[in-house]
């Protein structure tokens, strides 16, 4: 049963569902977005429980302290079970405020572009000079 208490960093985070695939989440370890005491964590590196990790997403910056082994991905509501999130306040805040100035993509009323109505006020009203 000992061999079975052997878990991969890579594993452990696409389990708890902070990377879609476990490539990802390797990858993530190589490039040094995922930290362990300050230094680079390697995907095959071994964790235990109370570990604490610095892990760059491309939503977050995540700092989480492993609260249990998670071997396979299960559904988010059961996956926060396995882990604490001890992200500072600062970028909590951070992402909030980020959230707020999100752009949708979507012309916000009475900005941008004129209409065609407004085109044709504009048009008629530089043809004056």
């Amino acid at each position: 049963m000992a061999e079975k208490e052997k878990l991969r960093l890579d594993k452990y985070l696409w389990a708890i569902r902070l990377f879609k695939t476990r490539t990802l989440a390797a990858e993530a370890c190589d490039s040094g977005k995922v930290k362990f005491s300050g230094a680079q964590a390697k995907p095959s590196k071994h964790i235990n429980v109370g570990d604490e990790y610095e892990v760059k997403t491309e939503a977050k910056r995540w700092r989480i302290k492993v609260a249990a082994l998670l071997h396979n991905r299960v559904k988010y509501e059961e996956a926060i079970k396995y882990y604490i999130d001890i992200t500072p306040a600062e970028e909590v805040e951070r992402l909030q405020y980020q959230a707020a100035s999100f752009h949708t993509g979507k012309r916000r009323s009475k900005i941008g572009r004129p209409t065609k109505k407004e085109r044709r006020e504009l048009d008629d009203f530089f043809e004056d000079d």
